[in-house]
């Protein structure tokens, strides 16, 4: 979740209120104060002994103290022995507990004198006076229970001003009317805390309000317009909450008004103009909301303007020429709209503009050439749109431009020889375009560039030599285009490289051996060209290498064993479609982590024996080789289907002596009364897809060997069709005895399958979406109902976290898993008519593809939101045991938060490894409650596998906890929606990918945008980078790098 993104100096006291205003003849008013800095050590103990026997012996009459207090004396060097006081180690007063003794005393004064002075609480004790107004100067105070005389008490409450600071989570409750007879309070800060309800519109009374910060907190409703009666109202904070309805017109009657950031709320309407009556706006951030309209063009008079937020709204129109009066402009953030028309070209008199971000959106036209003359420019990110024409020269004079990202647009053209001129530039991304040409000479002058992507574009002719000044290059993808020659031997020289891809180009020519010297890669992609020659053992130097890709090419001779002591290599292994001979060398096993190895389509032979220990792998595929010997007897040799292993003889003969068995076994089953005696025609076929196998064909394969996995509404089986081409067939359970104790199943006998059968057809048979598992058709008799999906290789999430060594997943595959399904449910939840609610969501019905991408499965639970009686109270059970949100168990309701825990859940499973409920979970806690008393120890939540990783992916591992542990809230009003899951973590993504904030004035950005707000996206570049075959080779594009992703609030620029 995002940080704030604004430190708030000028607000340096904020008072937490707890409880306001208790009734007539008491006024009990109890604040929580946050230590957000060590107090200063000026107090000596002699003088805090004559602090409080001053205030013990303050009364106006002459009776002397009560006797509780005759350990009081005012000879003592220290107070610490005295009743009622409590000190620290070093002899200061942190504590003062009076109760029920009378004293009749006025409130006690010069308090501030106690620095360390903690704790404050004196009740029924008769107090009297008012509470002086320098109680907000003790700098350690943390908590005061004062309870006095109601009518001074009342005086008392008018003088609060400055009274302390927030972030104290025990702070709970609404905000009450009352606060309005504070009539001279200025500021008012209660951030970070668990304030809930609603604004009152009391606030309005405030007349000499100048902060109010209620940032990050639990309030929702309307914004009151009555706020805007705050007239002296600098600073208004109210971001991170779940606030509503639109912005009120009365903001523009704020003329005072410097800060108004109202970002990641849920806000809807069109910005109103009136906002540009606030000349005095320095920073407006109305960013993560649900805006729509235009953007006013009264914001042309917002010449003190530094920062304009708009993103991750759903704003049209285009953007206003007159924006350019606002000349103090330093940050101009309008993307993830639907802003359409061409960007104008009077924005270049902006001079001061450091970032501008208009990605995803809808522009048109050219860049136009002016906007060279925003000197001061740092970060350009115009990514997916619709823009076309060339690159601009003038752009490449901007010397403080560091980050230019122009991703999925249409522009052509060539990348002018002026690029060498913008030599601050580090961060160059222009993929998915039409630029055509050579790769200029010029750009080696880039010496500060650490990454370089120009992957699908139009690009010819030789990568230049030049390529090789660049030195601080990190990042390297030219995938994609129609680069020829030689592979440059001076890629060598960059010695910081950690990316290199350049599939899919034509380059010829030998593997240079002198790629051995990139000590630093972790991932090199050489595939689909036309390399030849045998792969180099100084490949073997690359000790970082976590995924090699060298398919497709010509390559011959023999696999150097050197490759198999690259211990870092636990990605993939891609050496497919080639010619390589000779026999798997025994050293292959050393790649104990890896996790996908392709050597199909090759001329290797020998046995397979050495491939036995290689325990970790979760996808092998060794077809059309010349492999001989028996198959090695264990778990992922038995999983292997047909396609994997075709080509080699032996293996070929070992499946035709298991084919043999299992059509016995098929016989013996064809007896069963489920399968309808074994008659076609008692059985009925619906196909929803063009298909082309018969039920004949399917009824064969539902054996035991083929059973793949069993789940809450049926068993699924690994279908060979006689095509080759394999299917997962699901039948649906008999009765819910054989679903298993962790299934709470709300269906009994043939009536529940039949219900499950009509509610997954009814489902399934009506949606399409990329992170759906395809449905393929069904067929069914009097008793038995059968389900035919795609087949997925590699199983369910759920199997590949606790049962394939799921520690070996690293980040991006695990992050890709997360995002996707949010997005498949993301559609289920807001774009399917009616709404579908899953009931059912776990990492046993997340799906894993063939290049890891995730597939929502199993709606056999399924309910249509429009159903007579989805969301009401029932007396079924609906979902599985760990997954059921809380709500569940007291109000047996099931909606779309629903699904929002359980998917909580998931992405907790995913990030810490462990199951919901875990053996390795001390006292029995469930994975939300451990994880929500352990967040306070950092990365030690996390999955043992991923601790080690990059800090930036270790700080978007813990973003993304923040979304998990929203998704998680006990209450199903305040966890996001789907929609907002998948917004955040794609920003997420962004903010690593692409630009960290600026840290300007400010302490956040735009480069990605998510914490409710928590860009990425899933890899579509690397989507097209493998032709796929008819066979099952591995791509490892997908896992290369994440190459699309939309852009968050915590970023810079829209990493895809």
């Amino acid at each position: 979740m995002p940080m704030p993104r604004h430190f708030l100096n000028a607000a340096p006291d904020f008072f937490h209120l707890h409880r306001h205003l208790h009734l007539s003849y008491f006024f009990l008013f109890f604040l929580n104060i946050f230590l957000s800095h060590s107090p200063i050590n000026t107090t000596a103990a002699n003088h805090e002994v004559l602090v409080l026997f001053s205030w013990l012996h303050s009364s106006s009459s002459s009776s002397s103290p009560p006797p509780a207090f005759s350990t009081w004396n005012s000879q003592d060097s220290s107070p610490c022995k005295w009743s009622f006081v409590r000190c620290s180690s070093d002899d200061y007063v942190t504590e003062i507990n009076i109760q029920s003794v009378h004293l009749a005393l006025p409130f006690p004064s010069n308090l501030s004198s106690l620095s360390f002075l903690e704790t404050l609480i004196i009740s029924e004790a008769n107090l009297t006076g008012a509470i002086p107004v320098d109680i907000g100067d003790c700098v350690s105070l943390r908590t005061i229970d004062v309870e006095w005389e109601h009518s001074d008490g009342a005086r008392a409450a008018v003088g609060f001003g400055n009274l302390a600071r927030g972030g104290n989570q025990d702070i709970e409750g609404k905000l009450p009317d009352e606060i309005s007879n504070c009539q001279n309070l200025q500021v008012l800060g209660l951030a970070e805390t668990k304030i809930s309800g609603g604004l009152p519109s009391s606030l309005g009374k405030l007349k000499k309000l100048q902060v109010l910060s209620l940032y990050t907190t639990m309030l929702s409703g309307e914004i009151p317009r009555e706020i805007g009666n705050c007239s002296e109202l600098v600073e208004l904070y109210l971001y991170e909450n779940s606030l509503s309805g639109s912005l009120p017109g009365e903001l523009g009657k704020l003329l005072k008004l410097e800060k108004l950031m109202l970002w990641q709320n849920n806000l809807v309407g069109s910005i109103p103009e009136e906002i540009g009556n606030c000349k005095n706006l320095v920073i407006l951030d109305v960013s993560l909301n649900f805006l729509t309209g235009t953007i006013p063009e009264s914001f042309g008079n917002l010449t003190n303007l530094q920062e304009l937020m708009l993103s991750s709204n759903n704003v049209s129109g285009s953007i206003p020429a007159v924006l350019s009066n606002a000349t103090s402009l330093i940050q101009l953030q309008v993307d993830s709209n639907q802003i359409s028309g061409s960007i104008p070209p009077e924005l270049g008199l902006l001079f001061q503009l450091q970032v501008f971000f208009a990605w995803d959106n809808k522009l048109e036209g050219s860049i136009p050439p002016t906007l060279s003359g925003c000197k001061s420019l740092q970060a350009l990110d115009l990514s997916r749109n619709s823009l076309t024409g060339s690159l601009p020269p003038s752009i490449f004079q901007l010397r403080n431009l560091t980050k230019l990202l122009l991703i999925f647009n249409d522009l052509s053209g060539s990348i002018p020889p002026e690029i060498g001129d913008c030599k601050s530039l580090f961060r160059l991304r222009l993929a998915g375009n039409k630029i055509s040409g050579q790769i200029p000479r010029e750009i080696g002058s880039l010496t500060n560039l650490s990454f370089l992507d120009l992957s699908n574009n139009h690009l010819s002719g030789v990568v230049p030599d030049e390529i090789g000044n660049c030195g601080e290059l990190q990042m390297l993808d030219l995938a994609g285009n129609s680069l020829s020659g030689n592979l440059p031997s001076s890629v060598s020289y960059l010695s910081k490289l950690e990316v290199l891809d350049v599939s899919m180009n034509q380059f010829v020519g030998p593997i240079p051996g002198s790629f051995g010297e990139l000590f630093s890669l972790s991932r090199l992609s050489l595939s689909s060209n036309s390399l030849s020659g045998p792969i180099p053992s100084t490949l073997g130097r690359c000790s970082r290498l976590q995924l090699l890709d060298l398919s497709r090419n010509q390559l011959f001779g023999s696999i150097p064993v050197q490759i198999f002591e690259i211990e870092a290599l636990e990605i993939a292994l891609n050496l497919s479609w080639n010619s390589l001979t000779g026999e798997i060398p025994p050293q292959v096993v050393a790649l104990n982590k890896l996790s996908v190895l392709d050597l199909s389509h090759n001329k290797l032979e020998g046995d397979l024996m050495s491939l036995s220990g290689m325990v970790n792998l979760v996808s092998l595929n060794i077809s059309y080789n010349n492999f001989t010997g028996y198959l090695p007897d264990n778990k992922l040799f038995r999983q292997l289907s047909a396609t994997e292993l075709a080509g080699n003889k032996v293996a070929l003969g070992v499946l035709g002596l298991l084919a043999v068995i299992r059509v016995r076994r098929m016989n013996k089953e064809d007896a069963d009364s489920e399968l309808g005696g074994g008659e076609p025609f008692s059985w009925k076929f619906t196909p929803f897809q063009k298909l082309n196998f018969s039920v004949d064909q399917v009824l064969r394969s539902l054996v035991e060997e083929n059973a793949v996995g069993k789940g809450c509404s049926g068993i699924v089986y690994r279908a060979e069709l006689d095509s080759g081409e394999v299917i997962a067939v699901k039948k649906l359970w008999p009765t819910t005895i054989q679903a298993g104790h962790n299934c709470q199943n709300d269906r009994t006998g043939v009536s529940g399958v039949r219900d499950s059968f009509s509610t997954e057809v009814k489902t399934l048979g009506s949606i399409r979406h990329k992170n759906i598992v395809k449905f393929l058709g069904c067929c069914w008799n009097q008793n038995t109902r059968l389900l035919m999906y795609d087949y997925m290789p590699n199983g369910s999430l759920g199997s590949l976290l606790h049962e394939k060594s799921g520690g070996c997943l690293e980040w991006d595959v695990r992050y890709r898993v997360i995002l996707g399904a949010a997005q498949g449910l993301a559609y289920l939840h807001h774009d399917c008519v009616p709404p579908i609610v899953h009931r059912d969501i776990k990492a046993n019905n997340i799906l894993i593809g063939l290049d890891f991408e995730p597939y929502i499965a199993d709606f056999g639970l399924a309910k249509l939101v429009d159903d007579g009686d989805f969301a009401r109270s029932s007396n079924t059970v609906a979902g599985s045991y760990g997954y059921i949100a809380p709500e569940y168990g007291y109000m047996m309701k099931i909606t779309e938060k629903s699904d929002v825990y359980s998917y909580g859940v998931v992405v907790l499973e995913v990030l810490t490894g462990k199951q919901p409920i875990d053996p390795t979970i001390p006292d029995g806690l469930h994975i939300v409650d451990w994880v929500r008393h352990n967040r306070t120890h950092g990365t030690e939540v996390l999955d043992p596998g991923l601790r080690q990783r990059p800090e930036p992916e270790l700080e978007e591992m813990m973003q993304t906890l923040g979304v998990a542990m929203l998704c998680v809230h006990p209450s199903p009003d305040d966890r996001p929606t789907m929609k907002d899951v998948a917004a955040m973590l794609k920003e997420i993504r962004q903010e690593r990918e692409e630009i960290p904030k600026v840290d300007m004035l400010i302490k956040g950005g735009s480069e990605a945008k998510e914490k409710k707000s928590w860009s990425g996206g899933q890899s579509s570049a690397g989507q097209g980078l493998y032709s796929k075959s008819n066979n099952s080779s591995f791509s490892a594009s997908s896992l290369l790098h994440s190459t699309t992703s939309s852009v968050a609030k915590f970023g810079v620029d829209n990493k895809q």
